[in-house]
């Protein structure tokens, strides 16, 4: 017996609909075991997150457009995780500091690689984890290359701009001053807005088309930027586009 009921109910409603395709909420009820309240209750909330669609005219549920994202993001970060990491091994053999890559995934940064650099702190980017992106240099050097309407459409308004050390930009008008300062020198940086004391700079990763697919970063304790930092991440970047 799971220790999570209704995580696990979930799953297994997805899993479901993956392998059937759309169906009545009773016949889920009925396949899985659940109460009818239960499976209206998950699909409720599945549908308000986008992993569930309802077909109303057949009275049917079926997988939704955060499933097909979610699916398309793991093939997409697998190989772009192995491309990464010699990339970002000898950045951080070169620098001496830890780098990692990150991936836009709604409003936040996806870390999908890490490398740590002997000796130094560890930081709350490791794989797996989530951030804000407008915190974040890696998300700031993504979104710099994001057209305007969909920057938009990510922070429609000041509730999008949650904080973590009290600094960072807090309205849309003030994140576009940063993505506009990103596109002119060409790197984004941060400084104490994910962790105090620390500082990153980042470059952007991009595919075949010119489309921003990753944000390439290193971190560093916070004060003067390192010598030749930015020229480091910046040529490991344009060296993964290449092998993307």
């Amino acid at each position: 017996m799971t220790a999570v009921p209704a995580a696990d109910a979930t799953l297994r409603l997805l899993h479901h609909l993956s392998r059937t395709g759309p169906l009545p909420a009773a016949a889920l009820a009925v396949a899985l075991d659940l109460p009818r309240s239960t499976t209206y209750h998950l699909l409720a909330v599945l549908t308000e997150h986008g992993f569930v669609v309802h077909l109303p005219e057949e009275h049917r549920y079926g997988l939704g457009l955060s499933a097909f994202e979610l699916g398309s993001a793991y093939s997409r970060q697998a190989p772009l995780a192995r491309a990464a990491r010699p990339v970002l091994a000898r950045l951080v053999d070169q620098v001496g500091e830890s780098a990692h890559l990150a991936v836009l995934h709604g409003r936040d940064v996806l870390y999908v690689v890490e490398e740590r650099a002997a000796g130094r702190p560890a930081l709350v980017t490791d794989v797996g984890v989530r951030l804000p992106a407008h915190l974040t240099a890696s998300g700031r050097a993504i979104l710099a290359g994001l057209p305007p309407a969909q920057v938009r459409a990510l922070f429609p308004g000041r509730e999008a701009f949650v904080d973590r050390t009290g600094v960072g930009p807090r309205r849309l008008s003030e994140l576009r001053a940063i993505l506009t300062e990103v596109r002119r020198i060409g790197w984004a940086a941060e400084r104490g807005d994910v962790t105090a004391g620390f500082a990153s700079v980042a470059s952007v990763v991009r595919d075949h088309t010119g489309h921003p697919i990753a944000g390439l970063a290193v971190t560093f304790a916070d004060g003067e930027v390192p010598d030749g930092l930015v020229r480091a991440t910046q040529r490991a970047a344009v060296e993964l586009s290449r092998r993307v």
